[in-house]
């Protein structure tokens, strides 16, 4: 299927696969991939470069971009609007309920929002 493609449109298009397994997977890391067969892509559709130096390339900006957007990330952390999302009972912590059946025995039922939970008396 892929025989008679020169080598820039094998890039190009590994390049744009793992730019949308980016978008299906996402994880900030198959990007810095795509980026680098992109790249290579292009520069072998302009420069007549060997297969071989083509693959050394793509090895060197890989590891270049994925090194240099760690220490950004390092340096510049990606701040979450909500860093409690997914931790349902840390969204908890501090907020008041309305007790809808009495904690008697140790346990009982809480409205919080639109919920009602169990609520133990804590030891």
């Amino acid at each position: 299927m892929l025989d008679g493609l020169e080598p820039h449109w094998l890039w190009l298009i590994a390049g744009l696969a793992l730019a949308v397994a980016e978008m299906v997977v996402p994880g900030v890391f198959l990007i810095w991939f795509a980026a680098a067969a992109l790249v290579v892509g292009l520069l072998s559709a302009v420069l007549p470069i060997p297969v071989a130096a083509q693959v050394v390339l793509f090895v060197v900006l890989s590891l270049v971009s994925v090194l240099a957007s760690r220490r950004f990330l390092r340096r510049y952390p990606i701040q979450s609007a909500d860093p409690l999302l997914n931790q349902r009972g840390a969204q908890l912590v501090g907020r008041q309920v309305v007790v809808t059946q009495a904690i008697e025995g140790g346990s009982g039922r809480v409205r919080c929002g639109d919920s009602e939970w169990l609520a133990q008396r804590s030891r």
